[in-house]
């Protein structure tokens, strides 16, 4: 098939490809991914979109980076909406955007944290900076309340040796923090997203679709579990 004219080509293809990309996720699932399904969907011919995406994993690689921005900015603005002085509030509101977020962008939820492709590896060195800022506004939370002296928790798991070079990644993407801090927002991070992924799931019954009672009861318990008033 010949090149269509220049005026006739999409304006920003590569955005577009990745629209059509998470509607196929939306209903196919993620494993079945395909740049030839996307090119008859835009009407254009393959090579068309191994111009900017070479083959399924990179693209796949920048439907991750756009998720976790995607998560990132909804994280980070629901933190910034509190008065930094209202840690507690922070706290709550990261939580709560987390569900938001994650109920409203399925699809990209899934895709980051969900089951993983078959045969596909996310390059860390590129996929890191966007899932570091993506967990930064929970971990920097958690940090400020340690550093104002106001959370309850036993020492948790040090990060063994082998892994402190991806930790200090980590930092240099994330921001500073206590390895102490890190791993308590993990664990935190593990509790919520364990409810998020039962109610995308629609795993909850006899509670219905909807999760929001349980998840803010979650939300209560650990507030009241490691934070001191």
């Amino acid at each position: 098939m010949p090149r269509p004219p220049k005026s006739q080509q999409t304006p920003n293809l590569p955005e577009v490809i990745k629209q059509t990309a998470w509607q196929q996720i939306a209903v196919h699932g993620a494993p079945a991914l395909s740049l030839r399904a996307i090119a008859r969907a835009l009407g254009i011919t393959a090579p068309a979109i191994y111009n900017y995406y070479p083959d399924r994993d990179t693209l796949v690689t920048a439907l991750i980076i756009d998720a976790y921005t995607s998560f990132g900015d909804a994280q980070l603005a629901a933190r910034d909406a509190v008065p930094s002085d209202n840690l507690v509030g922070r706290l709550w509101a990261t939580g709560i955007a987390y569900r938001q977020w994650a109920i409203t962008y399925p699809e990209r939820y899934q895709l980051i944290f969900g089951t993983p492709i078959p045969g596909y590896v996310a390059p860390i060195e590129q996929v890191l900076p966007a899932a570091a800022r993506a967990l930064s506004a929970l971990v920097s939370v958690i940090e400020a309340l340690r550093l104002a002296g106001r959370l309850h928790a036993p020492p948790l798991p040090e990060i063994p040796p082998v892994y402190q070079p991806m930790f200090a990644q980590w930092q240099h993407y994330g921001g500073d923090c206590d390895p102490q801090s890190f791993a308590l927002a993990m664990l935190i991070w593990a509790r919520v997203h364990g409810l998020v992924s039962l109610e995308i799931g629609r795993q909850i019954p006899p509670f219905g679709a909807d999760g929001a009672a349980l998840y803010r009861y979650e939300m209560e318990c650990i507030l009241q579990q490691f934070v001191c008033s």
